[in-house]
């Protein structure tokens, strides 16, 4: 999760065949956002009735797959690139990229570590 500066605010490490959308509550516990911006993987009806329960926008567009599309605010789903270029940003440690370390405690220490080096920069 990115604040609106593209900022990372929390990781969760979960297993690589385990789809992100099973930690999409848990790294918003605890925040309080005005909006939600995330890619189709994450329009699942649990989760955008959670967001409409909690008062938040969920700027998520329907999956290709939906009989009707629902509609979001265009000018803020531009801003779910900050989210990529994060991304972008601590692949380019390399350490990261190719998950040298094989626990999962190592690698979630250096992915800290490259965080805090992108927040530093």
């Amino acid at each position: 999760m990115v604040d609106a500066l593209g900022n990372p605010l929390r990781l969760i490490l979960s297993v690589g065949e385990r789809a992100d959308i099973t930690q999409a509550e848990s790294l918003l516990v605890g925040y309080e956002p005005n909006a939600v911006i995330a890619d189709r993987g994450y329009a699942a009806d649990k989760l955008i009735d959670w967001l409409d329960r909690l008062g938040i926008e969920a700027v998520i567009p329907a999956k290709k797959n939906r009989l009707r599309e629902r509609p979001i605010d265009e000018n803020l789903y531009k801003d779910r690139n900050k989210v990529e270029r994060y991304f972008n940003k601590l692949k380019q440690y390399r350490r990261v990229a190719t998950r040298y370390e094989k626990t999962a405690l190592s690698f979630a220490g250096f992915v800290y570590l490259a965080s805090a080096l992108i927040l530093l920069a």
